[in-house]
């Protein structure tokens, strides 16, 4: 009998295969350097407190941290009353740098923990672009005389494009600072707070594991920056008048505004129409206008770019009424954003987009908003505040699509 033989280069059945196969050289930094979490420090922070326990490194490079918030109570005979910014105002004060003390996201933790990751895309897309979409999110219970329990999560992003922002986390002596001023009770439950409450932070970093081949995540160095910062001047209740947003300089992705009363709260909505906006306001650069629209039409360009607002199923009555349905995200009241991650689509896609139309500037360059004139509240003057996504590149700002 002659003995069968095996083709040269065929394969051997029952040869075992190597658990990991190695990728090729080359390529983007992502092809190399897989997704991972890692836990930073569980904290028991309650009203009043502060965070601030150092962070711990982790094998790679850091692309945001992750934030649950826990808290239990008991309510009293009456029922309290909660302040329209929980649970974000729990947290009074956010600071989150880098290890060279460079402010990354700075500002009240309504708008640092609820409004950026909702308007950023750093965080979520779609139905999840908004913290208070989350699965694990347990609403606060009202319910007199019961113990009560609340959770609410957030995310601290610093890369705005995918893996493009990210930060050095391997090495233990040049790593992120989380700092978190507690609210005090009284500004979180304006009425009727509960007592023996208590709070638990668990903070979680996500990063891309040190690459298997010698690359570098694009532009490392290059930061996103999201600092609150006033606008000037203030508005009087039905003023005509030019605002002044602060000077920036760098690469604008998303600008977020955030309108207040004179007692500090955010403006309450009528149907499409935000109390407090002028109904056609312009934005200028450098004295140019670059937007002029009516405000409901810009309420519709956010719903295209971001489905923020936009109504699911809607109804139309047969009367000729106002339209009805849900709003898969609802645009928090007060607060509106203008996006420059369009340049794929009309969408805004979160991390994915080229960064072509970022909006240019420098540190001389002017941007306002006018109303002519602005709307009427009870309590003014208004204050508008923005918090705006600032790309400050190491070198050359990379566009097109580095990570493909």
């Amino acid at each position: 009998m002659t003995q069968a033989t095996v083709a040269p280069g065929g394969t051997v059945a029952g040869r075992p295969q190597p658990q990991t196969t190695a990728e090729a050289q080359g390529g983007p930094f992502i092809r190399h350097a897989p997704d991972g979490r890692r836990a930073q420090y569980v904290d028991n922070q309650g009203f009043g407190g502060f965070m601030s326990r150092p962070t711990v490194s982790m094998p790679g490079y850091a692309k945001g941290y992750r934030m649950v918030v826990a808290g239990t109570g008991t309510n009293g005979g009456t029922t309290p009353t909660i302040s329209p910014d929980f649970p974000e105002n729990s947290a009074q004060l956010v600071q989150m740098k880098d290890a060279f003390g460079t402010q990354l996201l700075t500002g009240p933790g309504y708008d640092i923990l609820n409004l950026v990751p909702l308007y950023s895309g750093q965080f979520g897309t779609d139905e999840m672009r908004s913290p208070h979409s989350s699965p694990i999110l347990t609403p606060y219970n009202t319910t007199i005389s019961v113990g009560t329990s609340w959770q609410w999560s957030t995310y601290l992003s610093f890369e705005f494009a995918k893996a493009y922002g990210c930060i050095s986390g391997a090495n233990a002596a040049l790593l992120p600072v989380l700092q978190v001023n507690m609210n005090a009770i009284a500004n979180v439950f304006t009425a009727n707070a509960p007592t023996g409450t208590a709070m638990t932070e668990t903070v979680d970093s996500d990063f891309y594991w040190l690459p298997s081949m010698p690359t570098d995540p694009p532009g490392l160095g290059t930061t996103c920056q999201w600092i609150y910062q006033p606008c000037n001047p203030t508005i009087p209740s039905g003023g005509s008048q030019f605002v002044q947003l602060p000077r920036l300089g760098g690469y604008l992705t998303v600008l977020i505004c955030d309108l207040r009363d004179a007692a500090g709260a955010r403006l309450t909505e009528n149907g499409t129409t935000n109390q407090g906006w002028p109904s056609r306001p312009k934005l200028l650069v450098d004295g140019v206008p670059l937007i002029d629209t009516l405000m409901t039409t810009w309420f519709e360009d956010l719903a295209i770019s971001m489905q923020i607002g936009a109504i699911g199923n809607p109804v139309l009555s047969a009367a000729g009424g106002t339209q009805s349905g849900v709003s898969q995200t609802a645009r928090p009241s007060g607060t509106f954003a203008i996006s420059r991650k369009t340049s794929l689509a009309q969408r805004d896609f979160g991390l994915l987009d080229t960064g072509e139309i970022f909006m240019n500037t420098n540190p001389g360059t002017q941007l306002e908003i006018g109303g002519f004139p602005w709307g009427t509240v009870v309590s003014g003057p208004m204050t508008l505040n923005v918090i705006v996504g600032q790309v400050v590149p190491s070198g050359t700002l990379i566009q097109g699509l580095p990570e493909v």
